[in-house]
């Protein structure tokens, strides 16, 4: 025969459940803080600042894992904690989940990839490449004899090239003014060309393309280095303030994301993607979107991973909308 239990005991149980996962309850309030006010997170020891920007979107990992604790704790406080991280997620991250509206006439499909110097079928890479119908496609570490291969397969749809060094770009259509850009960081001290840029003269207008490969980042026990990544971030970004074009137009392997502050002078002057996450790095279990499209007086609707190819990254497209 079941026994009714106690209004006491019920009360008490009421009572437990909004006193007890009370650091449960905290974790998710830092949870939440870390999202909101990420750039409040000191950059001066080891970068850790970066480092947590570099996967600030897997703290929604953190929220799922809080979730489960809070039901197995039978906790409402925790629970209740939790709408704060995931309003923080969400406020961060979650438009870049909504569905992709219509591009619009004036549009154009640009496509960005580290091929990466031990790719061993350029070939394929530059077939899947062109299967995604863009205007443009830019490109880092080509190395010969691939750069011949990646020219040969690519020049029926894409007659206009500029390749300088490790690095190159392909259009459908006409290409001048291609300059290489000084980016080199002051503590490199051998031959380094990493950024070029040319005009593409689209249908719907001169646009400036720029191209670049800046300088990898290692996490190492010490915390993120990126010192030298910085420093060419912020050569480029005073080169695309001197750009008299009004419409601008960055592809790159940039070895960060768009959060980490260390690509401000870039994040500053350009805009991201507002749809889509695309992690492109690594290509084997992709955690972090270090290959970028950027604009200025244009809109990076959407950006999404290309199948794999040879190479240790994806390949990004974009769709972008001209004003």
């Amino acid at each position: 025969m079941e026994q009714s239990r106690p209004d006491g005991a019920e009360a008490d149980d009421d009572r437990s459940a909004w006193t007890r996962g009370r650091v449960l309850a905290a974790l998710s309030a830092l949870t939440a803080g870390l999202l909101a006010f990420h750039r409040a997170v000191p950059n001066t020891v080891g970068r850790l600042g970066s480092l947590l920007e570099t996967f600030l979107p897997w703290l929604g990992l953190l929220v799922a894992v809080l979730l489960v604790a809070a039901l197995l704790r039978r906790s409402a406080l925790a629970l209740a904690a939790l709408l704060l991280p995931v309003a923080a997620w969400a406020y961060q991250f979650g438009g870049l989940l909504l569905p992709v509206h219509d591009p619009g006439a004036k549009s154009l499909v640009v496509v960005q990839h580290n091929v990466s110097d031990e790719n061993r079928d350029p070939a394929g890479t530059a077939r899947a490449l062109a299967d995604a119908k863009p205007d443009l496609i830019a490109m880092e570490e080509l190395e010969p004899p691939a750069l011949s291969v990646y020219e040969k397969t690519l020049a029926a749809g894409f007659p206009y090239r500029a390749v300088h060094g490790t690095f190159g770009l392909w259009s459908r259509h006409p290409l001048t003014g291609v300059r290489p850009l000084d980016v080199k960081p002051p503590g490199i001290t051998e031959s380094w060309d990493r950024a070029l840029r040319a005009v593409a003269r689209t249908p719907h207008g001169q646009v400036a393309v720029y191209v670049a490969h800046l300088p990898s980042v290692r996490v190492r026990p010490s915390g993120l280095a990126s010192t030298w990544r910085d420093e060419s971030a912020h050569r480029l970004g005073t080169a695309l303030t001197a750009e008299e074009l009004k419409t601008v137009i960055l592809l790159g392997d940039l070895n960060g994301t768009v959060d980490d502050r260390g690509l401000s002078p870039l994040t500053a002057r350009l805009d991201g993607a507002k749809r889509g996450l695309a992690f492109s790095y690594p290509a084997s279990f992709p955690v972090a979107r270090i290959d970028q499209v950027m604009a200025r007086s244009a809109t990076v609707r959407h950006i999404r991973t290309l199948p794999a190819t040879g190479s240790d990254h994806l390949p990004v497209a974009a769709h972008l909308t001209l004003a």
